[in-house]
């Protein structure tokens, strides 16, 4: 009904959307509110707000970076960018570990760049061999 989207694309917004739908269902069948009503305006609220949002990121993408964020580069030919592995809250381990699944490299100096991507996951780009 919000439209579609892989499991892997979820944001932060439409896990808690999630969350409080389960728990207005559960209230609404297990809890001290018997009103379906009750449960069936708030799910469709909270789903009107999510498709709101996201038509509105549609059309500002300074909303969008403002409520989705953005890609950053957190390694750059080989250099770890600490301010802002600091600011992102990643450690190093993290982006040897995108490395190793993703292209099997080793060592930092390998890696021409890492980007934390806006869903939580570093892209890892090798350096070209030569």
């Amino acid at each position: 009904m919000a439209g579609r989207r892989a499991l892997s694309e979820i944001t932060t917004f439409d896990f808690v959307l999630l969350l409080i739908v389960g728990e207005a269902t559960q209230q609404a069948l297990l809890g001290e509110d018997f009103s379906v009503v009750n449960a069936v305006l708030v799910i469709v609220s909270l789903i009107a707000i999510d498709v709101a949002l996201s038509l509105l990121k549609r059309q500002s993408k300074r909303l969008s970076r403002m409520l989705d964020g953005e890609p950053i580069i957190i390694v750059e030919h080989g250099e770890v960018l600490r301010r802002r592995l600091y600011l992102a809250r990643v450690e190093e381990v993290d982006i040897l570990e995108a490395a190793r699944s993703s292209q099997g490299l080793e060592r930092i100096d390998q890696i021409k760049f890492a980007i934390l991507e806006k869903n939580g996951s570093i892209s890892v780009i090798p350096k070209a061999e030569g």
